[in-house]
């Protein structure tokens, strides 16, 4: 009933001029003590008569004050500038001569686990919103509200906000791993004049920094980001490489939580590059051997996009601006040593292509990772998937974007879903092979046009599949690395591109062509289990030699 109410009134209020209205908080921020807790609201005209109540105290706007737009009042705003790096429009406690002073009633700080905020204005209650019930209480997130609903998605301290924007007539060259992504960050860094920008999760690859090293020696502005914590922490190998680009003058910096600056993602996973403000390299591969191996080299299949056009480049530069300054941003550790590991022989197969007249639409992690499920959701006649892994979602069911892909078979989209097999996806008892199985039993109980399979590396040689990718309708294509999860949609930061162009589409439909013919049915009674199969195959093999050391007894 009181949710139906807010509803009226918001809509009520947004209908008149100079409306107001509470459009974010955070009630429970990392600082000790939490002198950043704050309230943003939004609006235009006079403050007078406007109050902000949590039931135990208030707070009114100084005689005179205005709104044009968004403000931040804080507690503290010596403290929500050690949070943010800037001062916000007003203070509830003292802190900075330069913010004006809220005027206090009673106690108003906000509880983290259950607290409410009223807004007033002349004394009439016109917002309203609790927790819990509106919003679900964690530490850090700032609750947003968006088009009249709470929390469309996590946000927390710190992150970014970008919005969706597309890009017309984009000249794109596509290319995979092993087979030719080295070539083309070869010539995206060797094509630099002015700056190279990199953010990617892991960094230990010798022969690009090797690159890097000569671009900033002929007086290219380098600079880098990585993981701070990835999963296993930085190997020596990656402190190798820190310490060998910043003997060159590169700078390698690590986003990690610094002191009390908490890190804005849970993992800083994206990989992309961005060249002279110009172009911009977005890929599912680490600048590691394994991902972007030399010509000829056994590695991962991944896939990558090299988008030449300065709107898209324009984009992800203001999101590396944003991704590489902040509290959280530290130099990395270089105390290690640089490493070649090198792979077995790779026959290549798919060279680099080139289209114009693309569509291009950036996908960044979180804020518009909901893209991907969206592309899904359109497709009309087939959906090819090629993913590292995909796994269930934590609130129960098939994972969000598997969801859609189903939902796709439902309309009669055909729907092929391909997924690593290395040990560490396979081995255990809920992992691809799981998945693959109970998709093929799911499509055969309906009747659904979809199958999975788990590749055949050997078949394939290939290390492993990491790509994170989509073709839709041989007219688009997701190149990214947000895997199929819940933590890397929601809380990673994540990059990627949809490029909208058939012969882009095709390109990538080559190349899953060839990988799933190397790959094995799984589960559902239309396909098998290899190992089945093999525990079958040696049963047998037996069976013939028993059946032969019979025959010459006789």
């Amino acid at each position: 009933m009181r949710t139906a109410i807010v509803i009226f009134l918001l809509a009520l209020l947004a209908g008149t001029a100079g409306a107001v209205q509470i459009v974010a908080f955070c009630p429970d921020p990392y600082l000790s003590g939490e002198p950043d807790e704050y309230v943003v609201l939004d609006g235009a005209g006079s403050l007078h008569g406007i109050e902000i109540s949590d039931g135990e105290g208030s707070v009114r706007f100084p005689e005179g004050s205005v709104i044009d737009g968004r403000i931040v009042v804080a507690r503290e705003a010596a403290g929500y500038v050690r949070a943010h790096g800037r001062l916000p429009d007003y203070e509830v406690v003292d802190t900075d001569a330069g913010v004006p002073d809220m005027e206090r009633r009673g106690d108003f700080r906000l509880a983290n686990q259950r607290d409410s905020l009223t807004l007033l204005v002349g004394g009439a209650v016109v917002q309203e919103v609790g927790w819990p019930g509106d919003v679900v209480p964690r530490q850090g997130q700032v609750h947003t509200l968006v088009d009249g609903r709470w929390d469309p998605r996590p946000f927390f301290i710190g992150q970014s906000d970008f919005a969706p924007q597309t890009f017309e007539n984009v000249t794109v060259t596509l290319f995979v791993s092993p087979d030719c992504s080295y070539e083309v960050i070869s010539d995206a860094v060797t094509s630099a004049r002015e700056s190279i920008d990199v953010n990617v999760y892991e960094f230990t690859h010798p022969g690009i920094a090797g690159m890097l090293t000569g671009a900033a020696g002929r007086g290219v502005d380098v600079s880098i980001l990585v993981e701070g914590g990835p999963v296993g922490g930085i190997s020596a190998e990656g402190k190798g490489v820190a310490r060998m680009l910043a003997g060159h003058g590169v700078p390698v910096m690590m986003m990690e939580t610094a002191g009390d600056v908490h890190a804005r993602y849970r993992f800083d996973h994206a990989k992309y590059m961005v060249v002279d403000g110009r172009s911009v390299l977005v890929m599912s591969e680490n600048f590691k051997e394994s991902g972007i191996p030399e010509a000829g080299k056994r590695g991962n299949r991944g896939w990558g996009a090299w988008v030449q056009d300065t709107g898209v480049a324009g984009y992800f530069a203001e999101v590396y601006r944003a991704d590489s300054t902040g509290g959280d941003v530290v130099p990395a550790p270089q105390d290690g040593n640089v490493a070649a590991t090198g792979g077995g022989n790779y026959e290549v197969r798919f060279s680099p292509e080139t289209v114009h007249g693309a569509r291009v639409t950036p996908v960044i992690a979180p804020e518009t990772s909901d893209l991907v499920r969206q592309m899904i959701a359109g497709a009309g006649e087939r959906v090819l998937i090629e993913q590292a892994y995909i796994t269930n979602s934590t609130a129960g069911g098939p994972n969000r974007y598997l969801t859609e892909a189903i939902n796709a078979s439902r309309r009669g989209v055909s729907v092929q879903v391909l997924l690593d097999s290395a040990w560490f996806n396979v081995e255990g008892e809920k992992d691809n092979d799981e998945m693959a199985a109970w998709i093929n039993e799911f499509a055969r109980s309906e009747g659904l046009p979809i199958e999975a399979r788990c590749v055949d590396l050997a078949a394939a040689n290939l290390e492993k599949v990491h790509t994170k990718g989509v073709v839709v309708d041989d007219r688009s294509v997701l190149v990214s690395s947000i895997n199929w999860n819940d933590n890397s949609p929601d809380f990673n930061r994540e990059a990627g591109v949809i490029v909208e162009h058939p012969a882009a589409a095709a390109y990538f439909a080559r190349v899953f062509a060839a990988d799933w013919e190397a790959g094995t049915r799984v589960g559902g009674e239309a396909g098998f289990d290899y190992r089945i199969v093999a525990a079958v195959g040696v049963v047998i093999l037996f069976a013939a030699l028993y059946v032969a050391r019979r025959i010459m007894r006789w």
